[in-house]
């Protein structure tokens, strides 16, 4: 190895202090074991400090005229850029209190004058090592830091794609809910932020929840891929027997979530408000909904923030079996749903989002070449079907 390649692997000692012989001497000491740079005053010591290279370790004299080596401390350890530096106090005065307020500013260690060269060497290498040890540590982390980030981010993007293809599991059999699955999930996060610091749900809406439930809500109606095309495509009244079949949907989007679950085998996955919503979503806070008749809050909250924003986008959307209503006229039923169909205080939130929801609601709005090309679609699933035109029998 040449000497250029052992020169440039050393660490470099900043050696500061007033009186030349002190820094002929430690330099004379310290030369063929480091790069040694020296200063003769505060100021010049700061400046050598606060440039490139950094020196690794500084040797700071106390009594100096001027700035003492108190001061060129403090400031040391003030900048950001130099207060990892360690630094080692070497002086005359040996008074205990002396030593304690130098190490109070932030020195590593304390060597009184005259030196001892087999002391000096000793204290700077401990020092030296500790600071090569703390960069270790420091790196390691930053290292861990960024892998447990990377990795986490692949985490939710395998979230977001496992929830977008099952969804579009549902999408294929009807091309006009696309959209409507994108503003779905766009009104339950706008609902579940400006309820976050209510007191019924500031303990159960987090940033971490709130993203689930962005991520959950595309898959509140999984369920509907097991529905017959003649009943889900059905452009008039569903008999009633047609609508117990519809109301399968739940049980079949419960069901097919938590088989997707049971291969993550973890007791609580990112699909558990995806299997609330699909299951949950059409029941209604009376108990008159379906499929256990559930009420009040024992209803899943993922469940209530949905049905207010499933029933909005319904109303809102032009269906085969129905006509697009108004933004105002969707609202106001909405409110005439508050205690009956809807949690109060959900309601109470969209009223107060409306503006937000009709925003979404032109930012996401259906194509009409889809909807012409859905028609074409159902014309041909149901070319055989003899269909009874009229209103829906409940919502799908």
């Amino acid at each position: 190895m040449s000497d250029h390649s052992l020169y440039s692997e050393r660490q470099t000692i900043l050696v500061v202090d007033d009186t030349p012989d002190n820094i002929a001497l430690l330099s004379t000491l310290l030369k063929d074991r480091y790069k040694v740079r020296a200063a003769n005053n505060g100021e010049r010591a700061l400046a050598i400090a606060a440039g490139q290279p950094r020196p690794d370790l500084i040797l700071l004299d106390i009594m100096m005229p001027g700035m003492d080596g108190y001061e060129v401390c403090e400031r040391l350890k003030i900048d950001p850029h130099t207060a990892d530096i360690p630094v080692i106090f070497l002086t005359a005065k040996v008074q205990v209190e002396d030593e304690e307020f130098g190490l109070h500013l932030g020195a590593v260690d304390y060597i009184t004058k005259p030196i001892s060269p087999p002391i000096v060497l000793a204290r700077v290498e401990t020092h030296l090592t500790l600071k090569r040890a703390r960069q270790f540590l420091q790196d390691r982390n930053a290292y861990l830091e960024a892998e447990v980030w990377r990795r986490s981010r692949e985490v939710m993007a395998i979230q977001e794609v496992t929830i977008m293809a099952m969804a579009s599991l549902a999408e294929t059999r009807d091309n006009a809910t696309g959209n409507h699955i994108r503003r779905t999930q766009h009104y339950v996060r706008v609902l579940a932020q400006h309820l976050r610091h209510h007191p019924r749900f500031t303990a159960a809406l987090n940033d971490e929840t709130i993203e689930l439930l962005f991520k959950s809500a595309p898959l509140h109606d999984i369920g509907k891929v097991g529905i017959p095309d003649r009943i889900l495509l059905k452009p008039g009244r569903l008999t009633p027997d047609e609508f117990e079949i519809m109301k399968t949907h739940a049980a079949l989007g419960r069901d097919a979530i938590a088989a997707a679950e049971r291969y993550l085998d973890t007791p609580d996955s990112f699909l558990r408000f995806a299997r609330e919503i699909a299951y949950s979503h059409q029941e209604k806070w009376d108990g008159s909904g379906y499929p256990e008749g559930l009420w009040g809050e024992q209803i899943p909250l993922s469940a209530r923030l949905m049905a207010v924003a499933d029933v909005y986008d319904a109303l809102i959307s032009r269906r085969i079996y129905k006509p697009a209503l108004p933004h105002e006229q969707a609202v106001a039923m909405i409110r005439e749903g508050r205690d009956q169909h809807f949690d109060p205080d959900i309601v109470d939130a969209f009223l107060e989002c409306a503006e937000q929801f009709r925003t979404i609601a032109a930012r996401f709005a259906d194509d009409e070449q889809v909807w012409r090309h859905t028609l074409e679609q159902v014309e041909a699933a149901l070319s055989d079907e003899t269909i009874v035109l009229g209103g829906d029998t409940g919502a799908r």
